[in-house]
């Protein structure tokens, strides 16, 4: 019988891919959260300034790069006490052959990213 993934098991899921997506851009992390709900999930620095990354894992139909724009402010005003950058990573995730249906686990997945968008 199928499993599909918990919230917590696709949030790691966008956790890791962005986590690979900060590391091969040269970030170097200062802390990672992957609990849900606790923003943001990686705190990295690169050339010598502070980033601020929340992560989310979507699936569809909502738009992976749209974000809570409530949310976004917070920790915006929370990065901006240490002169942070903030980023917003939203991952959109679906099953492999067919990304309108949920991720099944030990099954291919999809996966919509178009990498970190800065918050200004």
């Amino acid at each position: 019988m199928p499993v599909p993934l918990t919230e917590q098991e696709l949030h790691n899921l966008a956790m890791n891919i962005v986590g690979k997506d900060l590391e091969a851009q040269g970030f170097e992390f200062l802390g990672v959260n992957s609990k849900l709900k606790r923003d943001p999930q990686f705190v990295a620095l690169k050339d010598k300034d502070l980033h601020f990354v929340v992560v989310r894992a979507i699936s569809y139909p909502e738009d992976a790069h749209a974000y809570d724009p409530v949310l976004i402010q917070r920790v915006k005003s929370h990065a901006d006490k240490f002169e942070a950058r903030t980023y917003y990573a939203g991952v959109g995730l679906g099953h492999g052959s067919d990304y309108g249906k949920p991720v099944i686990k030990d099954e291919e997945y999809t996966m919509v990213y178009k990498g970190i968008q800065q918050i200004l």
